[in-house]
């Protein structure tokens, strides 16, 4: 891109715009950041920014300097929707997302993973093979890492695995990854979509790009990721829990098989895996498939498999006190995601949820909630509506923060049983962010572990 001399706007100034605008700022571009929020109120170093000629705008978006850009670019936290990108776009004013312009800057090829629930983990798992497989690899995107911070300075032998949020994918033009997996779709983030379908509409264009040299690595199990991936031009690879595909994995009773060229070969069994629960099966699979269009070995595929103990606040095992297993899930921000933690466990959860409803339909947790949940602690500005969702569950506590709801969680089990945090909410009612909450749960579970009581407390790692 020739940006030199250009007016960019970068609207967005958390983690994905500040890179972004330091990106912008050294291939030349006249760059100015905008964000809503008050400048102390930001978590980025503005300082560093000034100091290279980003002129920083804060406490609200200023329209003149909407209208007077030659180019804007977003963060991924912001609404194409806004009133103002609306008539800079009919103005003519180009608006492209921070994964595009990270795009359009790299050299690297790149891999996008998508779906409601497993991004974070399956990318995760996807660079840990190519790793192993000796690929020259970078994980980066929704996962954590600006893509803008990372794409640009790699070479045309690096693979950037980049996980895709919907609003990274609303905001892309020439995006093009060889390979794209879309691993399921279920209702989320409808505080920002207007409809089940916009959502799903929001992931489609991770495939728009697509050659017949690609690959699109889809569930087989999901119909509606089946659909929404039909008219690609790629190739199409499918993963599956509950059948027999040609061309992927799937899995065979305990055991997970890739089929490729007409060869099938065991990579590992469910077993061998060391986090719980059938969503990191989906995840390896997935994984696996999306590695095979790369043509690695299904050995090296099983050493990466075996060797990767989860993600922190994704299902994370956080220890055991007198008998009682504790388990991170902050990350479990919507409704699917609490569905696929509790499917993980056999044995009574004492469920931990709630916090800033995105307006999805929590009456589809009453099922399992009824069967797998001994008691309910609920936090947050969506407990009232929990309650009523879940249509007379019992026993129910409200908690005011997470110590309180780990104290009631701790009186409520019993050696054997299951500790859960998974609230299929956002965290910011009460939190910083869903890491922020999840650390407050296991420094909660700690200060237990260090209370005297009958038995003597300590925190113990999973008898295996």
């Amino acid at each position: 891109m020739d940006l030199k001399g250009k007016k960019v706007v970068v609207v967005g100034l958390a983690r994905s715009g500040f890179a972004a605008s330091k990106l912008l700022a050294s291939l030349g571009a006249q760059v100015t950041a905008s964000d809503q929020k008050p400048a102390e109120a930001l978590s980025v170093d503005v300082g560093e920014l000034s100091s290279k000629g980003v002129i920083i705008e804060t406490g609200g978006h200023r329209p003149e300097t909407f209208f007077q850009a030659d180019l804007i670019v977003l963060s991924p936290g912001v609404d194409l929707k806004m009133p103002l990108l609306r008539e800079a776009k009919a103005k003519g004013i180009p608006i492209l997302g921070e994964a595009e312009l990270a795009y359009r800057a790299s050299r690297a090829r790149f891999i996008g993973i998508t779906g409601t629930k497993g991004k974070g983990t399956t990318t995760t798992i996807l660079g840990k093979i190519l790793e192993r497989a000796g690929f020259p690899v970078v994980v980066a995107g929704n996962i954590g890492t600006p893509l803008s911070e990372v794409a640009p300075s790699l070479g045309p032998d690096h693979w950037v695995v980049a996980e895709l949020s919907s609003f990274q994918l609303e905001a892309i033009d020439r995006f093009h990854p060889h390979v794209a997996v879309l691993l399921n779709l279920a209702p989320d983030h409808l505080d920002r979509y207007a409809s089940v379908e916009e959502y799903y509409a929001a992931k489609a264009p991770l495939f728009r790009n697509q050659g017949p040299s690609d690959f699109a690595v889809v569930n087989a199990d999901d119909e509606k990721a089946k659909e929404l991936s039909k008219d690609g031009r790629a190739r199409r690879l499918f993963f599956s829990r509950l059948s027999r595909v040609e061309e992927g994995a799937f899995l065979d009773g305990e055991m997970l098989i890739l089929s490729r060229s007409g060869r099938r070969e065991a990579i590992c069994r469910v077993g061998e895996l060391k986090v719980p629960g059938i969503a990191i099966v989906e995840n390896a699979l997935a994984a696996s498939t999306a590695a095979s269009a790369l043509k690695v070995e299904v050995a090296t595929m099983a050493e990466a498999l075996l060797a990767f103990q989860g993600r922190e606040h994704c299902l994370e095992f956080v220890g055991m006190i007198d008998g009682v297993l504790y388990y991170n899930d902050s990350k479990a921000t919507n409704v699917f995601a609490v569905a696929r933690a509790l499917e993980s466990f056999e044995v009574p959860v004492i469920l931990i949820a709630g916090g800033r409803d995105k307006r999805e339909g929590f009456s589809l947790l009453k099922p399992l909630v009824w069967k797998r949940v001994k008691a309910l602690i609920l936090l947050g500005e969506a407990r009232e509506k929990i309650k009523v969702a879940l249509d007379g569950f019992g026993p129910v506590e409200e908690a005011g923060s997470m110590e309180d709801a780990v104290e009631k969680a701790v009186g409520a089990a019993k050696a054997g049983e299951v500790v859960l945090l998974s609230p299929g909410c956002t965290s910011f009612d009460m939190f910083r962010s869903a890491e922020d909450r999840g650390r407050r749960f296991k420094e909660a579970v700690l200060k237990i572990s260090r209370q005297p009581s009958a038995i003597s407390r300590q925190l113990k790692a999973h008898p295996l």
